[in-house]
């Protein structure tokens, strides 16, 4: 049975597009992950502040592996050092982007896929 997990990030609106920047440099580490099964940055459209990054896995085990995996810190450690460099336009903010985060987990009882 495949896990999802989301994790709810709140931004602030002048650290959006740096949000943004930062997963699109960091594109490409999770979809080597044995038992990654996909990924999406929501962006909030109304209402609220906090954008959702959508992963989905195997497993939890699966997920766990990743978490501790060198690519995982690898993808953290170059956001953290891309957070401290400038990138033109104004957009190279340091430090975090989000004023705060929480992980949601969650087990995929139902699922329905477009029919062929």
């Amino acid at each position: 049975m495949s896990v999802v997990k989301i994790n709810v990030l709140t931004v602030p609106e002048p650290m959006k597009d740096e949000l943004e920047r930062r997963f699109a440099g960091r594109a490409g580490l999770v979809e080597e992950a044995d038992g990654f099964e996909g990924f999406e940055l929501l962006r909030p459209v109304e209402g609220t502040d906090r954008y959702l990054v959508y992963t989905r896995w195997r497993s939890e085990e699966d997920f766990q592996r990743w978490t501790e995996s060198r690519a995982f810190a690898e993808g953290h450690a170059k956001a953290a050092a891309d957070a401290g460099h400038g990138h033109g336009h104004g957009h190279g903010h340091g430090g975090p982007a989000a004023s705060g985060a929480e992980l949601w987990s969650f087990e995929v009882v139902e699922r329905a896929t477009p029919k062929e």
